[in-house]
């Protein structure tokens, strides 16, 4: 097998890359069509804006390949971030954006109350649902958090599951072969290795 971390120039691609190559697994960072097209497991980090994100896959023409690897060809997909929330139909974050609209749903403001933005820091999961990539996970494993725009699905069945914060958000979604979190796991020590490992045993 082979990882292709997807480089659009957005993201903490260099820390996701350390944790694989720790994890013992052939991992590359590259936009190359060839790489993208060779590989059996894709990831999408994203750090900054949806909408920026978005400028940058088209930037890059890498709408296109993906959808083609990930919707044609199933191969598995994990969005990290702001790579979660990209997988969305629409993003407000500053303005209106549209998404790559793999699993319907928008990607609004966090509502914390008198809780501060962003959300920064440690929390834990609440499961919604059995899934694979839980394996060896549960509801006392704790991932580390820093965004301010959470992703509303349209369909409670792509929630794996929550986190609280101010509001119950999804922290893992996942629709056939696409996965995303909206926690960090390279940042999340032996929970996010945990996690990671699941995904790329797929």
């Amino acid at each position: 097998m082979r990882v292709c971390i997807v480089d659009a120039n957005s993201g903490n691609k260099k820390s996701v890359y350390n944790l694989i190559k720790y994890l013992n697994y052939d991992v590359i960072v590259s936009s190359s069509f060839e790489d993208i097209t060779t590989a059996t497991h894709l990831i999408l980090p994203g750090v900054g804006s949806y909408s920026v994100m978005m400028s940058k896959l088209k930037k890059y023409n890498l709408i296109d390949i993906l959808s083609n690897e990930v919707l044609i060809k199933k191969k598995p997909f994990l969005g990290i971030c702001v790579g979660m929330q990209v997988l969305s139909t629409f993003g407000y974050e500053f303005e209106k954006s549209a998404g790559l609209n793999w699993i319907e749903g928008i990607v609004r403001k966090l509502n914390t109350d008198k809780l501060k933005l962003p959300h920064i820091g440690w929390n834990n999961i609440l499961i919604q649902k059995k899934d694979k990539i839980l394996n060896e996970i549960d509801e006392n494993s704790n991932f580390y958090f820093l965004h301010s725009y959470v992703f509303e699905t349209r369909s409670i069945n792509s929630i794996v599951a929550k986190t609280s914060y101010g509001e119950f958000f999804p922290c893992i979604i996942n629709s056939d072969n696409i996965w995303g979190f909206q926690f960090h796991p390279e940042k999340s020590q032996v929970a996010g290795q945990l996690i990671l490992k699941n995904f790329l045993k797929l």
